[in-house]
């Protein structure tokens, strides 16, 4: 079994860059690290499932893994315009090694390396348990990127729900 190399993490004190997966919800920009993602796919017809969370839209059977779907949007109470096109998509990321969501997104953007300089931490108005999602704000250029921790986006008892919802 061979050994995967080690990639950047963007760990604050490092000096190695953060990679991150763009997108776009609403007129903000957004990224994932780009080890918590699995795969993008075009949005699919979602399976409605009876008492979820209301940011759970249903689930989809991704080659034979049932997989959470969860509106951004609602998620982080997002109210801007929708998207008009065929734009919009589905990170599948890892939260746990055993559990996978899907995150609807309106846009991919880029995948980018965000040096460490670049990283600022959260503002203090992102407080409570969604805002500890925010790993900072990167300052790309002329417009700013938010960095999620898809680690903490979810509570334990989110993540039951999920693994519920998951199981049929």
């Amino acid at each position: 079994m061979s050994t995967l190399p080690a990639y950047p993490t963007g760990k604050p004190g490092s000096d190695k860059p953060l990679q991150l997966v763009g997108f776009r919800v609403g007129r903000e920009e957004y990224g994932f690290e780009i080890l918590k993602v699995q795969e993008i796919i075009r949005m699919t017809p979602v399976t409605t499932v009876p008492s979820t969370p209301p940011d759970v839209e249903g689930i989809i059977n991704l080659r034979g893994r049932i997989v959470p779907i969860i509106d951004f949007r609602k998620r982080f109470n997002i109210a801007d315009e929708c998207p008009t096109d065929d734009a919009e998509r589905v990170i599948v990321v890892a939260i746990t090694p055993r559990m996978t969501v899907g995150i609807i997104v309106d846009s991919l953007s880029q995948v980018m390396k965000v040096p460490p300089e670049s990283l600022s931490p959260a503002p203090p108005a992102s407080s409570g348990y969604d805002g500890e999602a925010i790993r900072g704000v990167a300052s790309m250029g002329d417009r700013l990127v938010i960095a999620l921790d898809v680690d903490k986006m979810f509570s334990a008892e989110e993540m039951s729900e999920l693994a519920d919802a998951a199981s049929g």
